[in-house]
């Protein structure tokens, strides 16, 4: 059983099981301290003037009789007379006629059983041996439909449903703004640039939003100045750089110098990748825009241009589909994968896998390296995280491949993750939501 994850649903459970608790408890205490003891009552009374009737009617004359008849009738609504043909016994499970019967019971002695005309059903009967002969006496069916414990009953449960109605709208007011908060965090955490929330409501939720539109209004201001300062560091890196690189291209030709003149444009070859990719990093990604790609063409056209530089790729296409995504920025994550798979895949070709699901599209890039430890897998994607014995230096990397990746990810609302592989290596795979129908 999955447990409601949201704080309407939480409390609104928490509050329907608290009310169901104490309605129970309510209509277990009405019905045994004041229904049952009112519903005796009210039998004993009927039962008594029941046997009285019977008793009287017996005693007067046939003459008398119809007068002491209809005056029964006018007053208290029972009829009395001699049992001339055989009732049945009634079905009516209602327990006010069992306490009838037994008031019948204490009175006469002896059992006496209610019984029902089906002609007349909306009347009761008792035949009552009274003075040597059955004298029947029956009671409308009215008597058992005014039942002030049903209207006691009614009464709770109309409380219970307005108490928990009024609170669950009462919830809803708090946890409304809530959410509108938590929605539009997620989104500043894409890299979204937002309109201020709307600050209205109780005092406390007026100053939490109105805390987070300056938090997010000093956060995007943040974000650019990071932005403005990596884009002139990074220009004023490159103009000494390009210098560098004009001298060393100026310099005489030496056989003797060749490899240290190598090394030094391979270091500035390096240094000009890391400023670059920093530089992509600190920009982030603001766009959205979309398109309706065929997987299998768009991956097939990343894999034959490795294959065109000499790089083999294992390229397994499944049952891909038709999905709206932003292409530059799934082609610059898988670029990113592919190049960690190529790097630190110990010389084994890095596979690409594709499958389209009903709700999402898979993409997996397999390779057969060392691998991650499990509690590196989520550091990896933070920027400069190298992991100590494959990740160095010496072999190239800079640290933020997998944080651009994870960033364009999570501004397209996709999921990257990486896994262990079987016999050894690493599975990077990227769930793309995408409810297209799949093309074979």
């Amino acid at each position: 059983m999955r447990h409601p994850r949201t704080l309407f649903a939480r409390t609104g459970i928490t509050i329907g099981i608290t009310f169901a608790i104490f309605l129970l408890f309510s209509s277990a205490v009405v019905i045994n301290y004041i229904l049952v003891p009112l519903a005796r009552r009210a039998a004993e009374d009927v039962g008594t003037l029941m046997v009285l009737s019977a008793q009287t009617w017996g005693e007067l004359t046939p003459a008398a009789r119809p007068a002491f008849e209809k005056e029964l009738m006018k007053n208290h609504a029972l009829k009395v007379g001699l049992a001339e043909s055989p009732f049945p016994v009634t079905s009516n499970p209602w327990p006010y006629l069992h306490f009838i019967e037994n008031m019948l019971e204490q009175h006469l002695g002896k059992p006496v059983a209610l019984l029902e005309d089906h002609q007349a059903t909306s009347w009761f009967y008792a035949d009552i041996p009274m003075g040597g002969q059955t004298i029947r006496v029956g009671f409308p069916s009215s008597r058992v439909a005014v039942r002030p414990p049903f209207a006691a009953l009614l009464v709770i449960l109309a409380g219970a449903i307005a108490v928990v109605l009024t609170s669950l709208l009462l919830v809803r007011r708090l946890t409304l703004p809530l959410a509108r908060l938590s929605e539009a965090t997620s989104r500043v955490g894409r890299g979204e640039v937002l309109e201020p929330l709307p600050e209205t409501g109780p005092r406390e939720l007026v100053e939490l939003t109105h805390n987070f539109n300056i938090m997010e209004r000093e956060l995007g201001e943040l974000i650019e100045n990071r932005t403005t300062l990596l884009a002139g560091i990074s220009h004023d890196l490159r103009t000494p750089l390009t210098r560098m690189r004009l001298a060393l291209e100026l310099l005489p030709e030496d056989r003797t110098n060749t490899e240290l003149t190598n090394r030094l444009r391979r270091d500035m070859e390096e240094m000009d990748q890391l400023i670059g990719v920093t530089l992509e990093m600190a920009r982030g990604t603001k766009t959205r825009d979309t398109e309706n790609v065929d997987l299998r063409e768009f991956l097939d056209g990343i894999v034959t241009g490795y294959e065109q530089s000499g790089t083999r790729i294992d390229w397994r296409p499944g049952a891909c589909c038709y999905c709206a995504i932003a292409p530059m920025a799934l082609q610059r994550i898988l670029l990113n994968l592919i190049d960690n798979a190529i790097r630190y895949g110990n010389d084994a070709p890095p596979a690409v896998e594709c499958h389209c699901e009903p709700e999402q599209a898979v993409i997996q890039v397999l390779d057969r390296g060392a691998g991650i430890p499990e509690h590196e897998r989520e550091a990896v994607f933070r920027p400069f995280h190298r992991l100590e014995s494959s990740r160095n230096r010496r072999t190239g990397g800079s640290g933020l491949g997998l944080a651009i990746a994870r960033q364009l990810a999570d501004a397209q609302d996709w999921e990257i993750e990486l896994l262990p592989r079987d016999r050894g290596g690493t599975v990077a795979r990227i769930r793309i939501p995408c409810a297209q129908e799949a093309k074979r």
